[in-house]
């Protein structure tokens, strides 16, 4: 039997490819980043399944050049927002994801910044590194107690009730602000105050995290407006995507010390990280890794492999995207 045709963009863990290779008709990638343009359209013109990832930007004009024959889209990651997954519906192209494997880490990764930033954990470090430590001191590296304060949760999907799980044992009050009202008994166990109005909620918190998905009522839904709600005393946490918060009105703020500080493991793409931003010493910055652990990154290619064998088997990938998500 023919193996069908897959096209993988990115260099993956080699597990994973040897897996895949073993089942299909694989071409590999060495790329570590981002691959250009015309280099993903020659892969979409030749795919039968295009295995893309974060980064890979797939838009209507380039589905247009796609190959009649390319019928799925098995997305390595939970994100996909840089796919238009209403043009490949309506062009028979099934488009999948890789939920859930990433929601345990990326939490972990979200508490590790929301500990770090009111903690001066950055600072800490770079005075050891340095050789400049003198020794204790009762004034030196104060931070900021954590327990108590008000979170805010923008986004209360996976990701967000997983950090929210985790700050009860810090015994943080939690709030969020979520397209819609979680279910009674889930608030409840959650200890989460719903907040309709995000404006109203966020001038009432100490440390802000960013989950939410982007989509057209997130895109730079913090922008200057928003941000200047925030406390002086607060800090704001991202994991999600960079294009929620307009970079340039948090390093202005940052700069002018309007908010103390923000822990960051994504960015803008159209601007990634501005000179201004590195100088900064109230930022905790992260490679975009709240994802990567071993586990997950081998979890989420069993998750591609599963989608791709159940649609050659002629069934709906459990984790297909349709537009009715959106």
């Amino acid at each position: 039997m023919k193996k069908a045709k897959v096209i993988i963009t990115r260099k993956l863990p080699s597990t994973v490819e040897k897996r895949m290779s073993e089942l299909f008709d694989v071409t590999l990638s060495k790329a570590e980043q981002p691959i250009g343009r015309q280099e993903l359209v020659n892969a979409l013109k030749e795919a039968e399944v295009l295995v893309p990832t974060i980064g890979d930007k797939i838009n209507a004009s380039m589905l247009s050049l796609a190959n009649p024959n390319l019928k799925l889209i098995a997305n390595y990651g939970a994100g996909y927002d840089h796919i238009d997954v209403k043009t490949a519906f309506q062009r028979g192209i099934i488009v999948t994801n890789t939920p859930s494997v990433l929601t345990a880490d990326t939490a972990d990764m979200t508490m590790a910044l929301l500990l770090a930033m009111p903690r001066k954990l950055r600072e800490g470090h770079e005075e050891m590194q340095s050789g400049n430590w003198k020794g204790w001191s009762p004034t030196a590296l104060m931070g900021t107690r954590v327990t108590g304060k008000n979170l805010g949760i923008i986004g209360m999907g996976r990701i967000g009730q997983a950090i929210a799980k985790r700050a009860i044992a810090f015994d943080l009050k939690i709030n969020y602000h979520n397209r819609r009202k979680l279910h009674g008994q889930l608030e409840k166990n959650l200890q989460a105050n719903y907040w309709i109005n995000v404006e109203e909620m966020i001038s009432h918190i100490d440390i802000l995290v960013v989950s939410a998905s982007l989509n057209p009522s997130s895109l730079y839904l913090l922008d200057q407006k928003m941000l200047s709600r925030l406390k002086s005393s607060a800090y704001i946490i991202n994991i999600s995507r960079g294009e929620i918060i307009d970079q340039n009105a948090l390093v202005r703020m940052l700069k002018n010390k309007k908010i103390s500080g923000a822990g960051l493991d994504v960015y803008d793409d159209n601007k990634i990280i501005s000179e201004d931003f590195k100088r900064l010493k109230n930022v905790f910055l992260l490679p975009h890794m709240g994802s990567s652990t071993l586990e997950g990154r081998l979890e989420m290619g069993e998750k591609v492999i599963l989608n791709i064998k159940t649609f050659i088997d002629g069934h709906r990938p459990s984790d297909q995207i349709v537009p009715s998500m959106l």
